[in-house]
């Protein structure tokens, strides 16, 4: 009876463990576990170190090579954009600490497009044992085993993902398509709407096809009044608030 017993608490263990811990990688809707990460800034203690803020974590095969250069000085230039929006930016590889100071440096000495001088003022996770990249499913087997791709992960201040980019080992990032999706979620989340393709802040936002009788009703006389611009009965615009 005694092995019997033991056999069921470890069963029932089990399941609440699978019930509570995320599946990896992570996905758009998962909640990022907590972590604590080597960083070029010191050691990171994730999310606590973020409370209230939006995170852009994103990863780049390695240092000293030219795309991720480029792309570390284009987020370099534009932190204080991603500052004002309430958003941090944390960049990851699996070098060690001393690449990245090495690198960084380096970077800090350059010229790139008319600007001397840019400061790298935001942290660099050293992943030396692909923790971190595994779990957020930044290595993939088919492009590059040992090497992280370049991927891009908006958190929420649920700490939340709410967007998944990536892009190929040749392809440097286009960082203000960054910033018009962290602006969109940022709408999204404030007003309750939709965006449609290509929206930029300013222009009008989705209206949800009608799901009730007075909701398509309400619809017919807000397109007749102008209050909505409709293409079709289902495809409707309107400016925000």
């Amino acid at each position: 009876m005694l092995i019997v017993s033991v056999i069921i608490i470890i069963i029932t263990k089990s399941s609440i463990y699978a019930q509570t811990t995320p599946s990896y990688p992570l996905l758009i809707g998962d909640t990022v576990p907590t972590f604590k990460a080597a960083t070029s800034q010191g050691i990171m203690y994730f999310p606590g170190d973020y409370q209230g803020k939006w995170k852009i974590l994103f990863s780049h095969p390695g240092d000293f090579t030219p795309v991720c250069t480029s792309e570390l000085l284009e987020f370099a230039l534009m932190q204080d954009d991603f500052n004002a929006l309430q958003c941090e930016l944390i960049g990851l590889s699996v070098d060690g600490y001393d690449s990245h100071m090495d690198w960084i440096a380096s970077m800090e000495n350059l010229e790139y497009k008319g600007h001397k001088g840019i400061q790298i003022r935001f942290p660099i996770i050293s992943d030396v044992r692909m923790d971190i990249s595994r779990m957020f499913g930044m290595v993939h087997p088919h492009s590059m085993s040992t090497r992280t791709v370049r991927a891009v992960y908006i958190i929420d201040p649920s700490n939340v993902v709410r967007a998944i980019l990536y892009y190929p080992q040749t392809v440097g990032r286009n960082m203000e398509e960054i910033k018009r999706l962290l602006i969109a979620l940022q709408a999204v989340d404030r007003y309750n709407i939709s965006t449609p393709a290509s929206w930029e802040p300013g222009d009008d936002i989705i209206v949800s096809s009608p799901q009730t009788k007075e909701a398509a009703e309400w619809r017919e006389k807000a397109s007749a009044n102008g209050i909505l611009r409709c293409l079709d009965w289902y495809f409707c615009f309107t400016s925000l608030p």
